[in-house]
């Protein structure tokens, strides 16, 4: 969906600019999507995985509905997601309720935590749950854990979406950046 509107905007700006349809049809066809956006993954067993860089409350919300959206009826969400450290505090416990909210099963973990503590972050992100979402809330803040932790509960007919990190190949934690890929992890656990 994201990506539909995306392309729908160059279509428009380039039949404005001039160009034939027939030309920008052709360029659009082999368009591919950016890298850790709304990104697919799956495994031999149909374990669909789907990785965002979604880490902002409005960008968590759209994708987890459009995730909704194409799962299969008895399917369920499972996210899992952070919320960076030495950044805007305040989006924490609402990014939380929204993942908590709109998943079946949240796994809230570590995204680049910096200079704060990880654990302190997502006791943040659990700030505005509700009984009933809290119980869906599982904390791992070793983000490699919480990614195993993810295929381990996942059923036939569930998708899994890693948000946050998307493209990014680091994990930055008291100052220190690491190489980490989400979908290198899900590719090492699916092997």
């Amino acid at each position: 969906k994201f990506n539909a509107y995306n392309l729908l905007a160059v279509w428009s700006a380039s039949r404005l600019l001039g160009f034939e349809a027939q030309k920008i049809n052709k360029i659009l066809e082999n368009i591919k999507p950016p890298k850790g956006r709304f990104e697919h993954l799956k495994s031999k067993n149909g374990v669909t995985i789907i990785i965002d860089y979604a880490h902002t409350p409005d960008a968590l919300e759209k994708v987890l509905l459009a995730v909704k959206e194409i799962k299969p009826e008895e399917g369920r969400i499972i996210s899992v997601f952070g919320c960076g450290g030495d950044r805007d505090a305040t989006k924490r416990s609402k990014m939380g309720k929204i993942g908590a909210s709109l998943s079946d099963i949240a796994i809230f973990t570590s995204d680049n935590p910096r200079s704060e503590d990880p654990d302190k972050i997502i006791e943040e992100m659990k700030d505005n749950l509700s009984h009933e979402e809290a119980r869906k809330v599982i904390t791992i803040s070793d983000r490699r854990l919480a990614i195993e932790e993810s295929v381990e509960l996942v059923k036939e007919g569930d998708i899994i979406l890693c948000a946050g990190k998307g493209h990014e190949d680091y994990q930055e934690i008291k100052g220190t950046k690491t190489h980490f890929n989400d979908m290198e992890e899900y590719k090492k656990v699916l092997q």
